[in-house]
């Protein structure tokens, strides 16, 4: 048999399914629609969003004998209330320290300089003199007008202020109808599927159990992680602790490279303000220790099938998906990945059990709407 003849058979054998051909075609629509007018349909994807990690909330409740009416009124008024205390508490406190973070800038910039070089002075084997001229330089050139700098780009992010407005207003009208009608959606979207389909029914699955578990045990990381860098920065009276908190909660969106990003941040403000004393040692140990209890504790607790991918498949996906599209390719990067890991899986499979009838596949249990 020639190669040619075996690339028919596979070609023959793999895309010959209409199920293959059906999902292809689901994943085509989807990314044209994404790359295309992705941007407008932001608050629709970010009340799906969060759909998925609220669904199970309102399930519970309904499970609890709770109307569902009530339920989903519940659950999209404590959400309504979390964004509220988000912009009257949390982000006040954060833009005040970012302000004064941003004055002070040129003194932390001078009080690092001066304790590196006192460090160079002690200990001139282990830092270069190179090194040390060549710092001084690089920050000089990089952080004098950092300030300014960072105000010129909030000031030219106000015109997105009104976008803005219209996203926080839409995103709890889709949540609602995404809660409260999505029977009828999923019903809708088993209508125009073939009916025999164990491919599509088993990615479905996967996709979705995965992708709620996911969003949900993502967030609650965010506020768990974050929640606890505040009290033990608070403890310690680490300068701008709301800050940098918040910058530590988000770093969990972006796996192994979040959290290496912001310790460059942590370790700055700390040996600024404390020097090389014990208190220095005390915050990196800690904020070591929350990273160590994050990964090897609330990770495994809050995800399962994720920590089935291979270290080097996640980076892969958060460069791959994150340059496609920005902080939301981040954030599903995980879920992206094991969405193709189960296409992969299961298209073999149902190959193989199908054999040479692609019109008779056996009929699997269906998704269930709930």
């Amino acid at each position: 048999m020639s190669i040619i003849d075996i690339l028919r058979d596979w070609t023959n054998r793999v895309f010959g399914h209409i199920e293959g051909l059906v999902l292809l075609g689901l994943i085509t629509i989807c990314l044209v629609v994404l790359l295309t007018v992705g941007f407008y349909l932001a608050p629709v994807i970010a009340g799906l969003v969060v759909a998925f990690a609220l669904h199970g909330v309102v399930k519970q409740l309904i499970l609890w004998r709770i109307p569902r009416l009530v339920a989903i009124g519940g659950v999209l008024v404590l959400f309504i209330g979390a964004i509220i205390a988000l912009f009257i508490v949390i982000l006040p406190l954060v833009w005040a320290q970012l302000q004064n973070l941003v004055t002070q800038i040129p003194q932390l910039v001078s009080a690092l300089q001066a304790i590196l070089t006192e460090f160079a002075i002690n200990y001139p084997q282990l830092v270069p003199d190179a090194f040390l001229e060549s710092l001084n330089v690089t920050a000089q050139a990089q952080f004098t007008n950092l300030g300014g700098q960072i105000v010129q780009q909030i000031v030219q992010q106000l015109p997105n202020l009104v976008w803005f407005l219209i996203f926080l207003l839409l995103v709890p009208i889709s949540l609602f109808f995404f809660l409260k009608d999505h029977k009828q959606m999923v019903e809708y979207l088993r209508r125009v599927l073939p009916k025999n389909r164990p491919l599509l029914d088993e990615v479905g699955r996967e996709t979705i159990a995965q992708m709620g578990s996911y969003i949900r045990g993502k967030l609650l990381e965010i506020l768990i992680v974050g929640g606890v860098c505040y009290i033990v920065f608070s403890l310690f009276g680490l300068q701008f602790a709301a800050l940098l908190s918040l910058l530590v909660g988000l770093s969990v969106i972006i796996p192994f490279v979040g959290a290496a990003v912001v310790t460059v941040p942590v370790v700055i403000v700390a040996l600024v303000q404390f020097g090389w004393t014990w208190d220095f040692f005390f915050v990196v140990i800690a904020y070591a220790i929350i990273q160590v209890l994050d990964g090897n504790v609330l990770v495994p607790l809050l995800f399962t099938k994720a920590n089935d991918l291979h270290p080097v498949v996640i980076i892969v996906a958060v460069l791959a998906f994150g340059g496609l599209w920005g902080i939301w390719g981040v954030f599903f990067a995980i879920p992206l990945a094991t969405f193709i890991r189960a296409v992969i899986n299961a298209w073999p499979t149902k190959i193989s059990v199908d054999g040479d009838d692609p019109d008779s596949p056996p009929q699997p249990q269906s998704v269930s709407a709930e």
